[in-house]
């Protein structure tokens, strides 16, 4: 039956169709949007349509760069399959195949450069957006603000979280996310006591975040001596957003807290008076640190 000769050679198309669905799959599962664990409001940060924008973008750069290689090569398979099945061969339709797949390879080029062309652009408005934000900020919190904080802040091997400075203290805040254990119940478990070495969660101990923070915090110490030229106290501090802090033998050196009402407590966190000299010093140092971007 001739028409078998057409419909034989689908089969050497169920790998690439596999894979095409796997691509799909994996683009529509891509979801940035995050919710605070406060109150399960969505979360905005300056530029955040542009932020939501750039995440779609750089999916679509994705599922072309992924699934264009798949469709180019979908009529190459199938001319081949003709070729296995076909009593007789026919040049001009391996050429239409041929043709096909430079056209379809010229189509997801295409695409591909307009995606990156829009990721630019996005970008762009983004790192725009970000200035003017991080300027109107300056209404609310300007450099001579007693108040400062710092994200992101280099240091030593790993990155700081956050860096707050206040009159009274500089404060390391590390950020560890980690999912509340369910119960047999049904019911969400979110308690976690605090040891001197180590965290203990429903069902699980660790003890790297007390570690990391303490070294995070050593790292400070050492690195704002050497800037200021006197020592300076530093807190180390560890939020576990969304859980009930339980302090059992809890270490007097580190902070663990929810994160809940967090300004509120460290403005009322004493580590010591400082002159407004040292005060400043410390805030110009963290200041030229985080512009150079670079590990002291």
């Amino acid at each position: 039956m001739a028409w078998l000769e057409y419909l034989l050679p689908l089969i050497f198309l169920f790998p690439l169709a596999a894979c095409a669905v796997i691509v799909v799959a994996l683009r529509n599962l891509h979801d940035a949007r995050v919710s605070s664990p406060f109150d399960a409001h969505p979360l905005r940060e300056p530029g955040q349509s542009l932020r939501d924008r750039l995440d779609r973008a750089f999916a679509g750069l994705f599922l072309n760069g992924a699934l264009g290689p798949i469709v180019t090569l979908a009529p190459l398979v199938y001319g081949m399959g003709r070729m296995l099945f076909a009593s007789e061969q026919n040049w001009l339709e391996w050429a239409f195949h041929g043709a096909l797949s430079t056209a379809l390879v010229l189509v997801f080029c295409f695409r591909l450069i307009r995606d990156f062309q829009r990721i630019r652009r996005l970008k762009l408005g983004l790192a725009c957006e970000l200035a003017v934000g991080q300027e109107l900020e300056r209404m609310i919190r300007p450099e001579s603000h007693p108040y400062v904080v710092f994200h992101d802040m280099p240091g030593g091997d790993d990155t700081l979280d956050h860096v707050a400075v206040t009159p009274h203290g500089v404060f390391v805040i590390e950020t560890r996310a980690r999912t509340p254990a369910v119960t047999p119940s049904g019911e969400e478990d979110n308690r976690v006591t605090v040891e001197r070495e180590r965290l203990r969660f429903p069902g699980w101990f660790e003890r790297r975040p007390l570690r990391e923070t303490r070294r995070a915090v050593r790292w400070l110490s050492v690195w704002l001596e050497r800037e200021v030229g006197r020592a300076v106290p530093v807190q180390g501090i560890l939020a576990l957003p969304g859980w009930r802090i339980e302090e059992a033998d809890a270490a007097g050196d580190l902070l663990v807290v929810s994160g809940e009402a967090l300004a509120d407590r460290l403005a009322g966190v004493r580590l010591g008076e400082r002159d407004a000299a040292t005060h400043d010093a410390v805030i110009g140092a963290l200041h030229r640190h985080a512009a150079r971007g670079l590990p002291a």
